[in-house]
């Protein structure tokens, strides 16, 4: 009865230091914890806790419990194989006790007043992760009961060491991950226009607000001959870095051509020629492309696809309902082009579909109703809109990038 009574206690301890070592996914912690555990609840004083480095088939101290700093540290290495009992263990890969350490022949003295060791070897899937190292000062201290026990909790530790190697290099690469979404944030803003054009008659703003740290929505000014600007606002379909990569091969192509001072209709037909050949088969571009002619008092553009903007002049406010083209990547093809005067008291909103499409809990989109009603406010700009699309959403997660380009003329305020 006794006997039984003394397996159901030890059985309950191995539970209870189980459960708490499983809990902690710090592996330095862990560790800590497992040699403490040993210490306090089973009453050996002396443990230590070995792991295997693969790359060089050695064994490091990793955790070690009443060892002295007479012999071996924290951070010492054994080759395996070739050391004491701890590398004769993880050599042979079985639970090695040495009843009497005086009398065996792989004993390496580590403390004078050890009389016998016990080592198991830590597996996980039956791969040698490690060595669980005991110590007593008694000569034949383990019995056949004890070394079952001590085996049965090395399986949990082996198990959680594993956990917490596992965690752990999921904690790096998502941080990894992280600082390079992180960087690859940073080089896309650097895309996207860091000043304000200063033309005469005109005031110009813009923002983006990608839905995640990297986006497919860009918008740009680019300066061209005659005192005009060119204004871009494209939206690369996807989300994320595959969309952000795509977008910043856009913008380079773009570039090459608007720079050139070709018409709207013939940027976009060369950039759509260029994509059609090298994009993914997938994936297109919207792309809004304007004119602004501060000499003439007008805007020619050309629409590939993009969602209509909103015009507003002294007769009011209504979709810039003109013909456009396929998106850009899709089908080679040409692009119409039209204008549009722009007296004092014009806005042109230029928009990306992260707007008009957002929606409310109740999967109702914003639409270009609500755009244009709030555009036609005489305080409203970028800002206003931006605050009642969210007011609207509800605290909804955005589900795409947010985009917005404002074409100001005469002594509309703001």
């Amino acid at each position: 009865m006794n006997e039984e009574k003394q397996k159901l206690e030890e059985l309950l301890l191995l539970q209870r230091v189980s459960q708490r070592i499983n809990s902690i996914l710090n592996l330095d912690l862990l560790l800590e914890e497992v040699v403490s555990d040993v210490a306090e609840t089973f009453g050996y004083s002396r443990s230590g806790v070995l792991l295997k480095d693969d790359e060089t088939n050695e064994l490091e101290i990793a955790a070690v419990r009443g060892w002295t700093v007479n012999y071996h540290m924290k951070g010492e290495r054994f080759k395996i194989g070739e050391f004491g009992m701890v590398g004769h263990t993880a050599f042979i890969g079985e639970t090695y006790y040495a009843p009497d350490v005086k009398k065996d022949p792989f004993y390496e003295i580590s403390e004078h007043s050890t009389n016998s060791e016990l080592d198991i070897p830590l597996k996980v899937h039956g791969r040698l992760i490690g060595i669980f190292n005991f110590q007593h000062q008694d000569t034949d201290a383990f019995s056949e009961s004890r070394i079952q026990l001590l085996e049965a909790l090395a399986g949990h530790v082996a198990t959680a060491i594993e956990n917490a190697r596992l965690f752990d290099n999921e904690r790096q690469e998502k941080n990894r991950l992280s600082a390079e979404l992180r960087e690859a944030r940073s080089v896309q803003l650097s895309l996207f226009p860091g000043w304000v054009p200063d033309i005469p008659g005109f005031e110009i703003s813009g923002v983006c607000i990608p839905c995640r740290e990297v986006g497919g929505d860009w918008f740009d000014y680019i300066p061209l001959p005659g005192g005009k600007l060119a204004v871009i606002l494209a939206d690369v379909s996807g989300k994320g870095s595959g969309a952000a990569l795509l977008m910043a091969s856009t913008r380079s192509i773009l570039r090459i051509y608007a720079e050139q001072g070709l018409p709207p209709a013939e940027v976009l037909k060369n950039v759509n020629d260029a994509l059609v050949k090298d994009f993914p088969k997938t994936r297109f571009v919207t792309m809004f492309y304007a004119v602004i002619d501060p000499a003439e008092g007008k805007i020619v553009f050309a629409n590939a696809g993009h969602p209509l903007p909103v015009y507003i002049n002294p007769d009011g406010a209504k979709l810039l309902n003109s013909e456009t083209g396929f998106p850009l990547g899709i089908l080679e093809g040409s692009y119409p082009e039209d204008s549009i005067g722009f007296p004092p008291g014009s806005l042109l909103l230029i928009y990306s579909d992260g707007i008009s499409e957002a929606m409310n809990p109740s999967e109702e989109e914003y639409g270009e109703e609500r755009i244009k009603t709030k555009m036609s406010a005489e305080t409203s700009g970028i800002k206003e809109l931006l605050d009642d699309v969210q007011a609207f959403m509800q605290g909804s997660p955005a589900s795409d990038d947010m985009t917005v380009v404002m074409i100001k003329a005469g002594t509309r305020d703001k």
